[in-house]
C-alpha cells in the first residue's frame, strides 16, 4: 500500500505491562510484531523515578501481593527482589480533627463504627463471592446489582456513619474516585478478582504487601529490551483503518528530524492495549461497533495524584509509627511508608483520589503540596512538614492516561457494554487490566490480559503457541 513505511504481522498499540506481554508471547510464537507506544518510556502505568536526592520513588502502580503468580514469575525470571512493606507500629486515624492510634485493617476508635465497618466489608466480601470476575454481567441479579452504585449499598448495609466514611475512603485508595461513582456490580466483580474487597485494601497478606527492590518498572524496562528494536517510543496511535485483511495503524512519530509526520504500518491483527477512555481518542475507519464506543465514552478513569514526601530518615517510627493514616477528609485520605528496605532515608507516600483530586486542579501543585505537607505534620508531628524533597505524578493530567489507578465503571455500563470489554473487532483484539478477569486493575491483571490476547491472536493467526515466559 501507498504510504505504508512497514509491514508486520501484529501492531501492539501501548507498551505497558500488558503490550509488552502480549509482544512477547507474540513474538516466542514466530510473529512478527511491532509495538507502539505513546509515551518516551516503557511501563504505562508503572512509572518509576529517581528524584533529585537520590530517592526511587513508584510514581504509578508498585506492589505485589499473594496470589499475583504472573508478577511473582516476572519478577524471579528478572532476578528482581521483593520486601514487606513497612507495617509496624500503630497506624492513625485522623478523624473529626483528632489522630487515634490503631493496629490492623479497621480504626477502633469508634467501637460500634468500627464493628459495624467489619460487618459491611463482610457482607460486601460474601457478596462479591457470588460475582464472576470475568463475566459478571451473567449473574442472575446482575440487573438490579448494576443499577445502583456502591454508596447506595452502603448506605443500607452499613449502619454508623463512621462505616461508610470507612468504606469511602477504602474506595478512592483502590479506585480513585468515590462510591457514588461505582457501579455496584462492577465493585463486586473486581473484588472478587483480587481475592475480597478486604485483601484488596490489606497490607500484610493483601494487595499491599511487598514491593520490588528498585521499583515496579524494571520488568517492563526488561521485557522491551527483549523485544528490541521491535518496541517504538514516542509514536502515539492516532489512527485505525481496518477490513477483513487486517489493519493500517497510523502513529505521529517524529522523523530524525524531529518533524513529526503520519507514520503507517500495515499488519494481519491489532492488539490495542490501554485504557478504554484512552483508546476513545483513536480515530477507527470504519467506527468501532456502538457498545464498544459507548464503553470508551463510558468507562473514565479514576482521578488520583500520587505524592511523595523524602525525608533523611524515617523518623515517624522512633514514635512507634507505621506511618499509614486513615483519614476522613483532607488531600490525603491514606498514606504508607514508601520508604527503601534498608531505611536510609524515609519516604512518605499518600493518595489524593476522586473529588479532592479534581477540586485541587486550582491549588497547583505549590498549593497541592503546602495542603499535603500540613496534614503529615498534623499526623507525624512537625519534622514532617520539611521534607528534603517533594513529588507529585497527576494522572489525569497524562493525555496518555487520563487519571488512574483504573477506569470507574458506573451503574449501567457493565450490563450495556461489559461483553465487548474483550470481545474482538474483526482484527482488533483488546488488552489492559480493565480486561483482566483476576487482578483487574493491577499489574498481574495487565500480564494476564497480555497473556490471554496473545493466545487468541496467535489462534487467530495460525501461529504455534508460546509457552508463558519465553523470552
Amino acid at each position: 500500500m501507498t504510504g505504508v513505511e512497514q509491514t508486520a504481522d501484529v501492531v501492539v498499540a501501548g507498551a505497558g505491562y500488558a503490550g509488552l506481554r502480549a509482544a512477547r508471547d507474540l513474538a516466542a510464537a514466530g510473529l512478527d510484531v511491532v509495538v507502539l507506544e505513546a509515551r518516551d518510556r516503557v511501563g504505562g502505568r508503572v512509572f518509576t523515578e529517581v528524584t533529585g536526592s537520590g530517592a526511587v520513588v513508584d510514581q504509578g502502580g508498585q506492589w505485589i501481593g499473594p496470589t499475583q503468580d504472573r508478577l511473582q514469575a516476572l519478577a524471579d525470571e528478572c532476578g528482581v527482589t521483593r520486601f514487606p512493606t513497612w507495617v509496624e507500629g500503630s497506624n492513625l486515624e485522623v478523624r473529626s480533627g483528632g489522630l487515634h492510634p490503631f493496629t490492623g485493617l479497621v480504626p477502633t476508635s469508634d467501637p460500634d463504627g468500627s464493628a459495624d465497618t467489619v460487618a459491611t466489608l463482610l457482607d460486601l466480601d460474601l457478596l462479591a463471592q457470588e460475582v464472576s470476575p470475568s463475566s459478571p454481567w451473567d449473574h442472575p441479579d446482575a440487573g438490579f446489582l448494576d443499577s445502583i452504585t456502591l454508596a447506595e449499598w452502603v448506605a443500607t448495609a452499613a449502619d454508623t456513619d463512621v462505616a461508610r466514611s470507612l468504606v469511602a475512603t477504602a474506595t478512592l485508595a483502590v479506585f480513585g474516585c468515590g462510591p457514588d461513582e461505582l457501579s455496584l456490580l462492577y465493585v463486586l466483580g473486581y473484588a472478587h478478582g483480587g481475592g475480597s474487597m478486604s485483601s484488596l485494601i490489606r497490607t500484610s497478606g493483601g494487595a499491599q504487601e511487598r514491593r520490588f527492590t528498585g521499583g515496579a518498572q524494571q520488568m517492563a524496562v526488561w521485557l522491551a529490551e527483549g523485544l528490541g528494536d521491535r518496541v517504538v517510543l514516542d509514536a502515539p496511535v492516532v489512527g485505525v483503518a481496518h477490513g477483513p485483511s487486517g489493519v493500517t495503524v497510523t502513529a505521529d512519530r517524529a522523523g530524525a528530524d524531529g518533524v513529526r509526520a503520519p507514520w503507517r504500518v500495515d499488519a494481519r491483527r491489532l492488539v490495542v492495549a490501554m485504557p478504554p477512555a484512552v483508546h476513545g481518542r483513536i480515530a477507527f475507519d470504519p467506527p468501532l461497533p456502538g457498545a464498544r464506543d459507548q464503553l470508551a465514552q463510558r468507562a473514565p478513569m479514576g482521578s488520583v495524584t500520587k505524592v511523595h514526601a523524602v525525608y533523611d530518615r524515617p523518623f515517624w517510627r522512633d514514635a512507634g509509627l507505621s506511618g499509614q493514616i486513615v483519614a476522613d477528609t483532607g488531600l490525603l485520605r491514606a498514606t504508607f511508608d514508601d520508604s527503601p528496605e534498608d531505611g536510609s532515608h524515609g519516604v512518605l507516600m499518600g493518595f489524593i483520589a476522586g473529588p479532592a483530586d479534581r477540586l485541587s486542579e486550582s491549588a497547583g501543585p505549590d498549593g497541592r503540596r503546602g495542603a499535603c505537607l500540613e496534614e503529615l505534620a498534623r499526623a507525624f508531628g512537625p519534622e514532617a512538614a520539611g521534607p528534603v524533597e517533594f513529588t507529585e505524578q497527576r494522572w489525569s493530567a497524562e493525555p496518555f492516561t487520563r487519571g488512574g489507578p483504573v477506569a470507574c465503571l458506573g451503574p449501567g455500563v457493565l450490563t450495556g457494554c461489559g461483553p465487548s470489554l474483550r470481545r474482538p473487532v474483526g482484527p482488533i483484539h483488546w488488552a489492559g487490566t480493565e480486561t483482566a478477569s483476576a487482578w483487574s486493575g493491577y499489574i498481574e491483571g495487565a500480564l494476564e490480559s497480555g497473556e490471554r490476547v496473545a493466545t487468541e491472536v496467535a489462534a487467530a493467526l495460525g501461529a504455534g503457541a508460546a509457552a508463558p515466559g519465553g523470552r
